[in-house]
């Protein structure tokens, strides 16, 4: 399991990272209409985003902006973008709700 503020020391790797959404942001004037998770600090300053394409929201079978405040757990490939990690979630399987103590 890694803090959202570790995750851009294992770009390149499969991993699962775990923390508070800070901020879910459903971008539907951008390319692809994805839906930010941000994770470690709120948004701009954020550490990691869990990035959810348009064309996968209706996977859910749920609105994705109810996970803001909520803990998660990301799972997949750790991408590093400027000084940010994100994972890209193609199906509900890539992210679970955390019973963190």
């Amino acid at each position: 399991m890694i803090p959202p503020e570790a995750a851009a020391r294992f770009a390149g790797k499969d991993g699962m990272v775990c923390g508070k959404v800070e901020k879910a942001r459903y971008a539907e004037g951008s390319e692809g209409q994805p839906t930010f998770l941000h994770m470690g600090g709120m948004f701009p300053r954020h550490t990691f985003s869990a990035r959810i394409a348009g064309s996968n929201r209706s996977k859910f079978g749920f609105p994705l902006e109810t996970l803001e405040g909520k803990t998660v757990c990301v799972i997949g490939k750790i991408q590093r973008d400027a000084s940010r990690a994100e994972i890209e979630v193609a199906s509900p399987a890539g992210l679970k709700l955390a019973n963190i103590k």
